[in-house]
């Protein structure tokens, strides 16, 4: 926990992924909200087929969808703050690489996770078994 999906279109460009990810995700941490920096999950998934309204047969609308899970308890005002500051931090960061051709939303939605939601960190795994008794 925290987890963060964005989503992109094709026309939104992003030269450096891992970068881009890794500002989004320095942004969270320097909110003071999340325990420890590792708690942090991001990804970034392409979505190769869309259409912004109806008649966009151009492309000339992109979207980027940030969908922000945390875990619960946190009120309405935090919740509003994290979406207002990722959709700053994203329009910061993607905002010169841009070509300029399609007109781009950043959408944001912050919720809270399920409340069954578990979590295991593995060091090492454990051996695999070798011998087999029958």
């Amino acid at each position: 926990m925290p987890h963060l999906t964005i989503q992109a279109t094709p026309n939104v460009v992003i030269t450096h992924s891992e970068r881009f990810l890794k500002t989004l995700n320095q942004a969270l941490w320097e909110t003071g909200h999340f325990k420890a920096a590792t708690d942090i999950k991001s990804r970034l998934l392409s979505v190769p087929t869309f259409l912004v309204g109806i008649e966009d047969d151009e492309q000339a609308q992109g979207f980027i969808y940030a969908q922000l899970k945390i875990m619960a308890g946190r009120n309405d005002d935090i919740k509003n703050q994290l979406a207002e500051l990722l959709v700053n931090t994203i329009e910061s960061a993607l905002c010169d690489s841009q070509s300029g051709r399609a007109t781009l939303q950043i959408c944001v939605e912050v919720e809270d996770l399920s409340d069954i939601y578990h979590k295991k960190i593995l060091a090492t795994c454990p051996e695999p078994i070798t011998d087999i008794f029958i």
